[in-house]
């Protein structure tokens, strides 16, 4: 077998074609040797570009495939695979939300004015429906949300799933915005959808006339605004620790972390001091207090309600800044 040294030009043409050779060099050498019994040559690659001529799908196409992704693959296979438990744990919410529902019905058929007046349609009870903290904002929608926004963009992210979606026709905002409307969507079928459910069995169970729904009617959408208004904001928080996070289990857990854990030291700082000024560190809490104002139910707080407002804003100015940096900085590569 024989040793030779083989040169490198620089100016050799890329032809698609390669040699592979066995190199290797001692202590006193300078130069590598190869040993080559034979050379052969073969075909590597064939690289060709063609342009593509069709006709693109127009943009709400484009957003309708990113939205119906996320959202029907709570109800079905060939979209977003959802974990057997997060759907689980959806259908209990749902149905444990209609809890107020249910017993509507029942005291309504057994005609107990007593038990009804508990459990029908009233301020306290549409607040309660969606603002209290016990046991919907404390173990339910919470859960929920944190669930939801898991690994929407965090995962994009560590899978370079992005780059499926950046190198077609889609844009930032488009791309943000339709995983943004995915999931305040099933958080809204489980929050407004139960409440639309508890307000119209009212009306069915008891024959409610015009004149009771003229005066509840305001009074429900404003129970309504509330409901997106807390979807929004737990949303948002969520979606910006998603994309701050390469993990699905990071942004669940910080989100639960923020609700409870800024409500728990507000309240220990409220006992200790009588002040409730420091649940506007709070996002629950603030929209409680602005759900409080509006609605009309019993204030719980000694501060302005309008500080409380303020803070709902910039709770969601802040999440949705943090989240269009970090969606603006993805690349089409894994990072």
């Amino acid at each position: 077998m024989s040793e030779e040294e083989v040169p490198i030009e620089a100016s050799t043409p890329v032809t698609g074609q390669s040699r592979m050779d066995a190199a290797w060099s001692s202590e006193t050498d300078s130069a590598a040797s190869v040993a080559r019994s034979s050379i052969k040559t073969g075909q590597v690659f064939e690289q060709v570009y063609k342009p593509w001529n069709g006709t693109l799908n127009p943009r709400w196409m484009r957003n309708w495939a990113i939205f119906r992704h996320h959202l029907l693959g709570i109800f079905r296979k060939g979209h977003r695979p959802w974990g057997v438990p997060t759907k689980l744990f959806l259908i209990f919410v749902f149905i444990a939300s209609m809890t107020d529902v249910a017993l509507t019905l029942l005291f309504a058929i057994l005609g107990e004015p007593s038990l009804y007046e508990l459990w029908g349609v009233g301020r306290n009870n549409l607040y309660a429906h969606v603002l209290g903290f016990f046991p919907r904002n404390m173990l339910f929608y919470p859960l929920v949300a944190a669930l939801l926004v898991g690994g929407v963009i965090s995962e994009d992210r560590s899978n370079g799933t992005s780059a499926l979606y950046f190198s077609r026709p889609i844009n930032r905002f488009d791309y943000v915005g339709m995983k943004y409307l995915a999931v305040a969507s099933i958080q809204a079928l489980i929050i407004l959808g139960t409440l639309m459910l508890y307000y119209f069995a009212d009306i069915l169970s008891m024959g409610r006339g015009w004149a009771w729904i003229i005066d509840t009617f305001p009074m429900f959408l404003t129970t309504m605004f509330c409901g997106v208004l807390l979807i929004v904001t737990y949303t948002s928080i969520g979606l910006a620790l998603s994309s701050v996070s390469r993990g699905k289990f990071f942004p669940g857990i910080a989100l639960l972390a923020i609700i409870l854990g800024t409500k728990t030291l507000a309240a220990i700082v409220e006992g200790l001091f009588d002040k409730s000024i420091l649940y506007l560190i709070s996002p629950y809490d603030s929209i409680a207090h602005v759900g409080q104002a509006l609605i009309g139910a019993n204030m719980m707080y000694d501060h302005p309600w309008v500080w409380s407002l303020v803070s709902v804003l910039a709770f969601n100015a802040i999440s949705l800044y943090v989240l269009s940096v970090r969606v603006s900085s993805m690349e089409v590569t894994r990072e």
